[in-house]
């Protein structure tokens, strides 16, 4: 990618000596988010597909079959699937990692307790008494209010009402609140993309590279789950202080990366000349 911004020399020795470790391994290991990450925010989530050229540079990193590829996802599995569009179907981890869906086919998701089955259920009996459904989505353990596109002072209200009428329902300590961009969620306790990432980093070998990928405060508990283990990195239009390593813009950042990826698999594939794809974060979150 050309850009006017400053590139550091440390971010790109950080990501030169990742993509020389991927070279080096059997197997590497590469976390996606959804959206935000591949692809860009949509009013319509229906229609929220991945950036031009990130699909095609995916199915090929499968294909060599260097990469355990996974999707972390604040969707559900079923619903991410879709927008992909690939097959191989990737391992994904809906629900913000309460969810897994395997490769072939097999789905996981631990038991409800009775207490949060019941708040879940009162969290969406309120939505319709509010009359705000339509911004619902419900998703295995939670249920989640967006409201990207709506007008900020409308935007503020709804938040405000939902902060008020579901905040009680946590009162079990078995369900909470977690706040991302454009909306909030009411959920399982204790299950998020930190535990996913802890989760895989268990069944990886400890020298085994790992790279995450996120843009929202959804992905800073797993930037942190990583920590030193891997490669942190922030995928968004606008900087913003994280816990992430490095910076991507998205697309043209994203594309170059997962192009590198793929050429470092042994497929070779067009490489920009050392380009400032890369841009390092030094204020942690």
């Amino acid at each position: 990618m050309r850009s006017s911004s400053p590139v550091t020399e440390n971010a790109q020795i950080d990501l030169d000596q990742f993509i020389g470790k991927i070279a080096q391994a059997q197997v590497s290991c590469l976390l996606l988010d959804y959206d935000g990450t591949l692809a860009p925010f949509s009013i319509d989530r229906g229609r929220a597909f991945p950036y031009p050229g990130v699909v095609p540079l995916l199915r090929k990193i499968m294909a060599t079959g260097r990469t355990r590829l996974a999707i972390v996802t604040g969707r559900s599995a079923s619903e991410v699937l879709p927008l992909l569009g690939l097959d191989p179907t990737p391992e994904v981890w809906g629900a913000h990692g309460l969810e897994r869906l395997r490769p072939n086919g097999i789905r996981e998701v631990p038991p409800l307790r009775a207490e949060v089955s019941q708040a879940l259920a009162e969290a969406g009996q309120w939505l319709t008494d509010q009359r705000l459904e339509h911004f619902a989505e419900y998703k295995p353990g939670g249920i989640a209010v967006h409201w990207r596109g709506v007008s900020e002072p409308s935007a503020a209200d709804i938040r405000s009402r939902v902060l008020e009428g579901w905040f009680p329902l946590t009162e079990n300590k078995f369900t909470s609140l977690l706040e991302f961009d454009c909306g909030i969620e009411i959920r399982v306790a204790g299950f998020d993309k930190g535990r996913a990432i802890r989760t895989i980093i268990s069944e990886m070998n400890s020298d085994t590279p790992i790279a995450y990928l996120g843009d929202d405060a959804t992905d800073e508990r797993a930037f942190k789950a990583l920590g030193t283990r891997g490669l942190s990195i922030l995928v968004r239009p606008q900087r913003r202080r994280s816990s992430a390593r490095l910076w991507l813009k998205p697309p043209a950042d994203l594309v170059d990366f997962l192009s590198r990826w793929v050429k470092a698999c042994g497929e070779i594939v067009p490489q920009p000349a050392a380009s400032s794809i890369v841009r390092e974060l030094t204020d942690g979150c």
